[in-house]
This record gives C-alpha cells, sequence and structure tokens, in this order.
C-alpha cells in the first residue's frame, strides 16, 4: 500500500488536516483510534517540507504528544477527557464543513445580476461668475496681504471711559442701602442698566460682608444685616427725621 502524502499548504487548519487522515485512513470519526491518529499527525507535520510550517500545527502537534503521554499512563481520566474533547471538536468541525459545503452549493445555484456602476458626467469647471476686484481681494485676503482696516476711537471708549468702581465704595453702598431699607433682597442690589464693573464691585462686595460675618443671605434672597454699629446709621435716619 503506497504512503500517502500530505502538504500542510493545502489545509486551512491542524482539525482539517486531522480530518483528511481519519477520512484518508477510513477511520470511524466518533470511535478513533487516537494513538494511530495522532502518530499520523506528527508524522506529517514532521516530514513537513514547507520552510515556514504554521504555528497553529505545531501547536495541534504538541498537544497530541501530550494526550498520547497520558494515553499511555493505565486508566488516565485526564487523558479520557482530552480524547472527548478532541473527537467533539472533530464532529463539530466536520459538520461545520459539510454546512458550509452546501451553502457554496445553493449560492452557486443562484443567478446573480450584477452591472458596473453607473459613471456620473461632472463639470469640474467653477460654475459662479464673480468680477475681478472681489476675486482679487479674496486672493489678497488669503495671502495674508489684506490691508487691515483702520480702528476708530469708538471701538476704544467703552473701555477707556468705563467708571472704575471700587470694592469699597460698594462695601457702604450696600450697607447704607440696607440700613435705609431701601433695599431687602440680594437682586435688588444689581441692576442691569448699571455699569459692569459696578455689578462685579457690588458682587465682590457682598461675598466680603459674608465673609465677615455682617450680612447673612437667606435661601429665598432675602438679606439680613447683624446686630450692632450696622444699624446706627438707621437710628440716625430716624433721629433727624424726628427733629425735622
Amino acid at each position: 500500500m503506497a504512503e500517502l502524502t500530505f502538504h500542510l499548504a493545502d489545509f486551512d487548519g491542524p482539525l482539517e488536516l486531522l480530518l483528511a487522515l481519519v477520512q484518508a485512513h477510513k477511520m470511524d470519526l466518533h470511535n478513533i483510534p487516537i494513538l494511530d491518529l495522532i502518530d499520523q499527525y506528527t508524522a506529517v507535520v514532521a516530514g513537513a517540507r514547507e520552510p515556514d510550517v504554521a504555528s497553529s500545527f505545531i501547536e495541534m502537534a504538541a498537544r497530541l504528544v501530550e494526550m498520547k503521554s497520558w494515553l499511555l499512563l493505565p486508566r488516565s481520566q485526564e487523558a479520557e477527557q482530552m480524547k472527548q474533547e478532541l473527537t467533539g471538536r472533530l464532529i463539530e468541525y466536520d459538520r461545520c464543513r459539510r454546512l458550509a459545503a452546501q451553502l457554496g452549493a445553493r449560492a452557486k445555484a443562484v443567478t446573480v445580476y450584477v452591472r458596473a456602476p453607473a459613471r456620473l458626467e461632472t463639470d469640474p469647471r467653477y460654475p459662479l461668475h464673480h468680477a475681478a476686484q472681489v476675486l482679487a481681494d479674496c486672493w489678497q485676503a488669503m495671502a495674508g496681504r489684506a490691508r487691515p482696516r483702520p480702528v476708530g476711537q469708538e471701538r476704544f471708549e467703552p473701555l477707556v471711559a468705563a467708571p472704575f468702581v471700587s470694592v469699597e465704595s460698594r462695601v457702604i453702598h450696600v450697607l447704607r442701602s440696607l440700613a435705609r431699607g431701601q433695599v431687602s433682597r440680594l437682586d435688588q442690589l444689581f441692576s442691569p442698566d448699571q455699569e459692569v464693573s459696578a455689578t462685579v464691585a457690588t458682587f465682590l462686595a457682598v461675598l466680603e460682608l459674608v465673609r465677615a460675618g455682617r450680612l447673612e443671605i437667606a435661601g429665598d434672597g432675602g438679606l439680613t444685616v447683624r446686630r450692632g454699629r450696622l444699624a446706627r446709621p438707621a437710628e440716625q435716619k430716624e433721629g433727624d427725621d424726628g427733629g425735622n
């Protein structure tokens, strides 16, 4: 009987090579003589003439050699488990390969019509028209040679002419407003018509008073001044009103 020759390049992986050996030697897939299959597989891998043997074939050969060492031991549960796992993988791989062959045959029986993609006629020319001066201005702007526009004094006027408001002056303003009863809530200290500097200074003044413990802000925004010297301006006002 002539010896069979297998080339690893003809197989997609080690499981396919194992199935080829099972079929070539007419083995029962559900009752494989594992020792014979291991010897045949290792012989094929060892005698491979391919310069670069895939690592998956070498890894399977190492696993099979380990399995053979366990099989040589009497009543080895580890060997039986490894044998069942290998047999199950071969049966599953064989079923998947048969199913893939059936699906491939069905796909070949179906007629598929494919046409070449349609070619769209396009015009690379720019469709719009512009005046020559507009194009020249755009080119100068893109090249960074556009003339800078003069900046008028009115742009700096709000920054230069803005009044300076100190935090100390707003502290006095807040205390006087509270003492005279002009304000009783936090939102009454701010107005959309006042300068930004005044708004910022008022906010910082309120924070300073709260930090010093001289002002309390309720959850609804109500303001309360602690008793002490803060009540004297109100008392002085009442005395002035009584004298008048």
